[in-house]
């Protein structure tokens, strides 16, 4: 992708940047704080992540044995790199309290040098 940086006088100057920085967001819900807690510093302490965000509750409406359900949820966004998802998914699936977890990654297109950087150093 061609990013547009401009110098002093204000031209336009052009730098290329990968699409693909490697940094993933995982998403994952679970039922309460204690929950989010203790499932997101199991995932630093296990450098599966280097961040993770555990958001308020919300509500979460969702289709589940053969009704629709409606529960209040925190959700995590985990913090990490392509290289650790499968060990963190089979993480997520042994340590979480759901039948079916929620379990999707995202792809970070773009992320800043410095945070990417400083997100491998810790997951290396």
């Amino acid at each position: 992708m061609d990013a547009r940086r401009f110098d002093e006088s204000g031209a336009a100057q052009h730098e290329e940047q990968s699409m693909s920085s490697g940094a993933i967001v995982v998403l994952t819900t679970v039922a309460n704080t204690e929950a989010a807690e203790t499932l997101a510093r199991k995932i630093i302490e296990s450098k599966l992540a280097a961040c993770v965000q555990v958001l308020p509750p919300m509500k979460s409406f969702y289709f589940w044995e053969d009704q629709i359900q409606t529960d209040s949820e925190h959700l995590l966004l985990i913090k990490t790199i392509i290289e650790k998802y499968d060990e963190l998914e089979e993480f997520i699936q042994a340590n979480h309290s759901y039948e079916v977890p929620e379990i999707v990654a995202l792809a970070a297109e773009r992320v800043s040098e410095s945070y990417l950087t400083w997100l491998e150093n810790y997951l290396k």
